[in-house]
């Protein structure tokens, strides 16, 4: 009798599903074991970049130079493959970086026919992608353009704050929440050039229209409530080439890597002249 309670015992603790999985895991063979494990695949993502490279020191031409990276051991950023193919494929290549988040406005260039930091763009996804300079600057090296003119812009628009009287205090010039809102769309500029290289009247007209960039800080000042010499900024663009050279085309829009609107401050210095 005991017996047999005991073999009724036994089956029952076998026949439980619990058990049953205990059975199977435990005698799972190692092969099955690893069979399971998906394996990684590491098939290599070759992409082509297609870059403007010129020396000065040498007679030849301009021409476009075709690397091949794999995108497998490559950052996602169009700067990570220029990095990558300076420090492991050509180190002769030449391009201007600093920050890599799309603050100081170094990596500026053309990519697929638009411009952009190489620091925020992302590497498209065609088989091949072709990296030139700023459009219509003077080409030092490769990637790299003469922005002097372009600073010399800046400079002429006197980019700083100008007062008439000091501050009431003596120490500080204080100003309110609505009248700093106002500086919202201009202060972000990071003077990349983008904007201003991709404008057709800045192509043509680049010593006398100061540009979408340099414009842009103008109103910046002009609208600045702690500002006092409005009067005096205003009739310094009020030129037939400085500012009126801008038919609202508004590339300079499309173009900012910052999403500011330049032609709105244009469109708001010239709405001030009347």
């Amino acid at each position: 009798m005991a017996t047999s309670l005991v073999r009724r015992s036994l089956s029952r603790l076998h026949s439980s599903p619990a058990t049953k999985l205990f059975l199977s895991r435990s005698h799972a063979s190692e092969p099955q074991t690893t069979q399971s494990t998906p394996v990684a695949q590491n098939t290599p993502s070759i992409k082509t970049f297609q870059i403007y490279r010129w020396n000065p020191d040498s007679p030849t031409k301009p021409e476009l130079k075709s690397y091949e990276i794999n995108l497998n051991e490559c950052g996602p950023m169009v700067l990570d493959a220029l990095i990558k193919i300076k420090n492991e494929v050509d180190p002769t290549l030449t391009f201007r970086r600093s920050c890599r988040e799309g603050i100081c406005g170094s990596c500026a260039m053309n990519i697929d026919g638009c411009n952009g930091l190489a620091c925020l763009t992302k590497i498209p996804a065609n088989n091949d992608t072709m990296i030139t300079p700023l459009p219509h600057m003077f080409v030092i090296k490769d990637l790299v353009v003469d922005m002097t003119n372009f600073y010399n812009q800046y400079k002429s628009i006197e980019p700083w704050l100008k007062r008439k009287s000091p501050a009431t205090d003596g120490k500080e010039i204080l100003q309110s929440k609505k009248d700093r809102a106002k500086l919202d769309g201009m202060y972000e500029c990071i003077l990349c050039s983008c904007c201003s290289t991709s404008c057709p009247s800045y192509w043509w007209n680049p010593e006398s229209y100061l540009g979408p960039a340099a414009l842009l800080h103008a109103n910046r000042w002009i609208m600045d409530s702690r500002d006092e010499y409005t009067k005096e900024r205003l009739d310094a663009v009020n030129d037939e080439f400085k500012l009126y050279r801008c038919h609202t085309i508004l590339n300079c829009a499309r173009a900012c890597p910052k999403g500011l609107n330049p032609g709105k401050q244009i469109q708001n210095i010239k709405s001030l002249q009347a």
